[in-house]
């Protein structure tokens, strides 16, 4: 598969009078053309940040890239200008916020806000772009959308709006869609929809999807390879089954453990890992799980890991993958 997006070494910082927050520190990762890849960790551990500069969304100052190149389409967007972005976000890169009641106008009918992408990218007077938004918003199982096109979003079911947004992004058939938690404070039903309805439309248009959330269980529905992030560093990647069924990473045994489980009583405690991420104003030399991991050593605090292939499509950056550290059993293969 050919790749649409390259992002190498990519380092963003978020500079105040006092402090420097180092958000991300060192990411590399490739999305090919036509494949769903979900970015899973903790809030605060670079997900959105990552994507929100790839879109360059990030308000500069105070965010700043620092280091880095990333490639769409093997052109590196961080050397082009506003004006030429301007022409690639929304059209060919779009983005499903996480938050539609904040990132949808609450005063501007949800019809022309679908509308304004179409106009700008494609050309096309406000009537065609109308027509086409109700087209777009019943794509996405909106009821009635030829009335629904000219309410406003407070109009709307939290499922609604969050189908209004996936149109938007729709609206010029991009060729990536990052999709930033499109599921969350949703119930599991209207979930389960959202998810059945990207994976049609990917499956209909051959749109590459980045899915950034941290809830597991809908990984499992739509990803085809994982990125499991931590403390603005990507940990491990692979496939769905080698992160589900053959982790490598302390941080992934854990984020796997705290998921339930079918076969667990309600007497059992779900897992969970102790303590709090490090802060990125000053953050650790070595491993930044090392203060949460059971298994640190002491080379853990002083040296980061090196990325190691496990496999062609697994990579771990952890030093238990070293032919010198001591061999610590895979929890998940164990309780398998």
């Amino acid at each position: 598969m050919k790749p649409i997006l390259e992002v190498s070494d990519l380092h963003v910082t978020f500079r105040s009078e006092h402090h420097e927050v180092k958000a991300i520190r060192g990411v590399d990762f490739t999305i090919h053309e036509g494949e769903v890849v979900a970015f899973v960790g903790e809030s605060g551990s670079g997900k959105s940040v990552t994507f929100q500069s790839i879109m360059r969304l990030l308000p500069q100052p105070p965010a700043n890239i620092d280091k880095g190149t990333i490639l769409y389409n093997g052109r590196d967007i961080t050397k082009i200008s506003e004006t030429e972005m301007q022409k690639i976000r929304g059209k060919e890169i779009a983005m499903i916020f996480q938050d539609p009641m904040t990132s949808l106008n609450p005063t501007i009918r949800v019809g022309k806000q679908i509308a304004e992408s179409l106009m700008k990218h494609q050309k096309v007077t406000y009537q065609e772009a109308k027509d086409r938004a109700v087209e777009l918003l019943k794509m996405v199982g909106i009821p009635s959308p030829s009335e629904r096109v000219n309410q406003y979003p407070h109009q709307f079911s939290g499922g609604m709006r969050q189908r209004a947004m996936i149109a938007m992004a729709l609206a010029c058939s991009p060729k990536l869609l990052i999709a930033d938690e499109p599921t969350t404070a949703l119930d599991v039903t209207i979930q389960a929809q959202i998810i059945d309805l990207l994976k049609d439309l990917q499956t209909d248009t051959g749109s590459s999807i980045v899915f950034i959330t941290h809830d597991l269980g809908v990984v499992a529905e739509i990803a085809d390879r994982v990125a499991v992030m931590y403390a603005g560093k990507i940990v491990e990647t692979g496939t769905l089954d080698e992160i589900f069924y053959n982790p490598r990473h302390p941080y992934t045994w854990g984020l796997l453990a705290s998921m339930p489980r079918l076969d667990q009583t309600r007497d059992q405690d779900l897992a969970s890992i102790p303590g709090s991420p490090p802060s990125l104003v000053n953050p650790p030399v070595g491993c930044p799980f090392t203060a949460r991991c059971p298994y640190a050593m002491k080379i853990c605090q002083e040296q980061m890991p090196e990325t190691t292939k496990a496999s062609d499509s697994h990579q771990v950056a952890c030093w238990l993958q070293h032919p010198d550290s001591p061999k610590v059993e895979n929890p998940i293969v164990s309780r398998r």
